[in-house]
């Protein structure tokens, strides 16, 4: 068996279960979601079952009960250092297997032999690139809000260019500002000259969790619809919007990265930031982050 955590939001927990699926594949045996993590993680919750994705819950395994205590809702000093001294423990047995700092590409993942605990983010396309056709239909919604289905009529017909600003968190939260940083006003500005200069008639949709923001900072894009959804509407839409773009200018986002993988044109073009962090040294470990045919600026 493989069991793969999920922590995070959409687009980590997405990254985690295509590894998942396609370390299963390749190493024909069946996969379980750990989503116990979500017991002491307030910042997310687990967002996957608006997917056709199975959960197999039922499974069981010899080491639940050690998994249970990695992830367990009590959040004191105490509980952490407890947490943090099991998984140091865990890097000397086979059945942990942790992800290998940055962001290579590890082929050992598809050659395990016993029940294989898999703990990481596993951002690289490399991973499940091979099962793009099946998590394709994997990551469809099971439904779709009105309103998300008004602006995608919009989208289809025209020439569109879905244009992510990601700000939330990367801007409040001090630890993921010193992480992540945010896009500049000149990286979209270049980003939308790239797309220009092979696409005259485009139509830019902008998706920001800091719509203000955007519309105080966007003037220079003429063509443009800001995306309004209401309140209750998950953020699985606004990413379902992004895939139904015929190209995709993306934020240093996971959320935004998959709305670019998840779309089908295959002419697309896809613009992406060059610097993902805040850290000149990860980001120098970043190029398998991005696929090859994807334009980084």
């Amino acid at each position: 068996m493989i069991v793969v955590n999920i922590i995070g939001g959409l687009g980590n927990q997405m990254f985690q279960y295509a590894f998942g699926y396609a370390t299963s594949k390749e190493n024909n045996t069946k996969l379980k979601l750990d989503v116990s993590g979500f017991n002491a993680y307030d910042l997310r919750d687990y967002e996957l079952d608006l997917y056709n994705v199975e959960e197999n819950s039922e499974l069981k395994s010899r080491y639940d009960s050690l998994l249970n205590k990695l992830n367990s809702k009590h959040n004191t000093f105490l509980s952490r250092a407890v947490r943090k001294i099991l998984r140091g423990l865990l890097k000397f047995t086979k059945f942990y297997y942790q992800e290998k700092e940055g962001f290579v590409f590890d082929e050992d993942v598809f050659n395990v032999e016993v029940d294989t605990y898999f703990y990481g983010y596993w951002q690289n396309e490399k991973y499940f690139k091979k099962y793009r056709k099946e998590l394709l239909e994997i990551f469809t919604l099971k439904n779709i809000h009105p309103k998300a289905k008004e602006y995608q009529q919009k989208i289809i017909e025209s020439e569109s260019v879905s244009l992510h600003i990601r700000r939330g968190d990367y801007v409040t939260n001090t630890h993921a500002n010193s992480i992540h940083g945010t896009c500049d006003i000149d990286y979209y500005k270049k980003a939308v000259m790239e797309i220009l200069k092979s696409k005259e008639q485009v139509y830019f949709f902008i998706f920001s969790d800091d719509l203000d923001w955007a519309k105080d900072n966007l003037n220079f894009i003429s063509n443009k619809t800001f995306v309004e959804l209401e309140a209750n509407t998950p953020d699985h839409e606004e990413m379902y919007l992004m895939s139904q773009c015929k190209h995709n200018i993306i934020a240093n986002s996971s959320f935004s990265w998959w709305g670019a993988w998840l779309n089908k044109n295959p002419k697309k073009i896809v613009i992406s930031p060059k610097k993902w962090f805040s850290d000149d040294k990860t980001n120098r470990q970043t190029s398998t982050l991005v696929p090859s045919s994807w334009i980084r600026l």
